[in-house]
C-alpha cells in the first residue's frame, strides 16, 4: 500500500465495516419479525451480545487462527498506515460475528443463552477462522493445492461459502441437537404453523441487510483502487433475480418475497467479481427459487425447524453460490474467467464438511455438558420472560 493511499483505503474499508455492522440490525429484526412475540426480546438481545463476544473471540483468537496477526504490539505501531490494519480486523469481525447471527436465526424460541454465547466464542475463535484462513489467506495449502490440480484457487470473493454457508450449516447442526419446537409438530406427522409476529419488521429486516449488503460485497476489494461498479452491479442484479422467483415461487407470501433478495445476495457473493450481470441474474433467480422449495421441503417433510430457514438461505444458497462461481465467471458465458468448477467443487464441499462438523463438536458438547435447550415451561411462556424478565410489549395480553 502506497502511504499517500492508507487514509482513502483506511475510509473506504471503515465505511464497508459499518454498513456490515448495521446488517447485524437486519439480523435482528428479520428474527424479531419472524418469532412469536414471547420472543421477540431474546432476538434483540442475542444479536448484540453475540456481536460483543464475537469481537472478543475475534481480536484475540480468530484473527490470528485466520491470518496471523495479533495486536499486541504499541499504539503507534498499530496506527500505522492511518490504522489500516486495524480496520481491515473491525471489517472482517463483522463477517465473522455473521456466523452466530444466522445460527441465532435456526435456533430461535428453544435456545439457552449462556450456552449460546459460549458457542459463539468457540466458533468465532476457532471454526470459522480455520477455513476463513484456508481461503482467503491460503493458510494450510488449500489453495496452492487447487492451483497445482485444477490451475485455479477456490475463488469466493465476499463469503458465499466462507461466511454463508459456515454459518448455514452450523446453523443446521445446532437445530439438530436440539430438536423442534413443542407444538411445532403433531404425533401422526401433522404441521402446525407458527406464523411471524411481525411482517413489517420481518420486511425492515431483510430491507436493511439488503442495503448493508453492497458493503459486504463491493467494500471486500479492502482497497480503493481495488473498487469495481462490476459487483455492485451483479449485487443488484442477483438481488432483483431472488426476490422476483421467491414471489413466484412463494405465491406472493411476505415472508419468501422478503427473503428472496437475501438468497440472490447470498449467492452472488462468491462470484460477484467475476460475473456478467445476466450471469448474476440468474445466479440470483435460481437462488429465489431454490430458498422456497428447500425451505418448504426442509420444514413440511424432513420436519427440520429451523425458524428463519437459515440453512436454506445461507447453507444452500451459499454452496450454490460457490458452486454458481465456477459457471458463471467462466469467459464461455460472459465472466471474467480465471476460475475452476472443479476448485470451487471442491473448496464449496470441504467448507461444508468443516462447518457442519464443527457446529456438531461444539453444539454436541455444549448439550452434554450443560445442555442448549429451554425446559418445557421456559418455552411456553417464552424466552423474552424466562432469561430477560420482560416481553417486547410489557402491555400486551397474551
Amino acid at each position: 500500500m502506497e502511504p499517500n493511499t492508507a487514509p482513502n483505503d483506511v475510509l473506504f474499508v471503515l465505511l464497508g465495516a459499518i454498513m456490515v455492522l448495521a446488517m447485524h440490525a437486519g439480523f435482528a429484526f428479520l428474527e424479531v419479525g419472524t418469532v412469536r412475540r414471547k420472543n421477540q426480546v431474546n432476538a434483540l438481545v442475542k444479536i448484540i451480545s453475540d456481536f460483543a463476544v464475537s469481537t472478543i473471540a475475534y481480536f484475540f483468537i480468530g484473527y490470528a487462527v485466520a491470518y496471523g496477526v495479533s495486536f499486541y504490539s504499541a499504539a503507534p505501531t498499530l496506527a500505522d498506515k492511518s490504522g489500516y490494519e486495524l480496520v481491515k480486523f473491525f471489517f472482517l469481525l463483522t463477517f465473522a460475528a455473521a456466523i452466530p447471527a444466522i445460527v441465532s436465526g435456526g435456533i430461535a424460541e428453544r435456545a439457552k443463552f449462556q450456552p449460546q454465547l459460549a458457542a459463539t466464542f468457540v466458533l468465532v475463535a476457532l471454526v470459522y477462522p480455520f477455513f476463513e484462513g484456508m481461503v482467503w489467506n491460503a493458510r494450510y495449502g488449500l489453495q496452492d493445492w487447487l492451483t497445482a490440480a485444477f490451475g485455479a484457487a477456490f475463488h469466493d470473493f465476499a463469503g458465499s461459502v466462507v461466511v454463508h454457508a459456515v454459518g448455514g450449516w452450523i446453523g443446521l447442526a445446532a437445530v439438530l441437537q436440539l430438536g423442534h419446537r413443542k407444538g411445532r409438530y403433531g404425533k401422526n406427522g401433522e404441521v402446525y404453523a407458527h406464523p411471524p409476529s411481525s411482517i413489517p419488521f420481518l420486511a425492515l429486516g431483510a430491507w436493511i441487510l439488503t442495503v448493508g449488503w453492497f458493503g459486504f460485497n463491493v467494500m471486500s476489494a479492502q482497497t480503493l483502487a481495488g473498487i469495481s461498479g462490476l459487483v455492485a452491479v451483479n449485487s443488484l442484479m442477483a438481488m432483483v433475480g431472488g426476490t422476483l422467483t421467491a414471489l413466484l415461487a412463494g405465491k406472493n407470501d411476505p415472508g419468501f418475497v422478503h427473503n428472496g433478495p437475501l438468497a440472490g445476495l447470498v449467492a452472488v457473493c462468491a462470484g460477484s467479481d467475476l460475473m456478467h450481470p445476466l450471469g448474476a441474474l440468474v445466479t440470483g433467480g435460481i437462488a429465489g427459487a431454490l430458498f422456497v422449495w428447500l425451505f418448504t421441503l426442509a420444514q413440511n417433510r424432513w420436519k427440520i425447524d429451523d425458524v428463519l430457514g437459515v440453512w436454506p438461505l445461507h447453507g444452500l444458497c451459499g454452496a450454490w453460490g460457490g458452486l454458481a462461481a465456477g459457471l458463471f465467471g467462466l469467459e464461455a458465458l460472459g465472466g471474467m474467467g480465471g476460475v475452476s468448477f472443479a476448485s470451487q467443487l471442491v473448496g464449496t464441499v470441504l467448507g461444508i464438511v468443516i462447518a457442519f462438523t464443527g457446529g456438531l463438536v461444539v453444539y454436541g458438547a455444549l448439550k452434554k455438558l450443560v445442555g442448549i435447550r429451554l425446559s418445557e415451561e421456559e418455552e411456553f411462556h417464552g424466552a423474552d420472560l424466562s432469561i430477560h424478565k420482560i416481553m417486547a410489549e410489557p402491555e400486551y395480553d397474551r
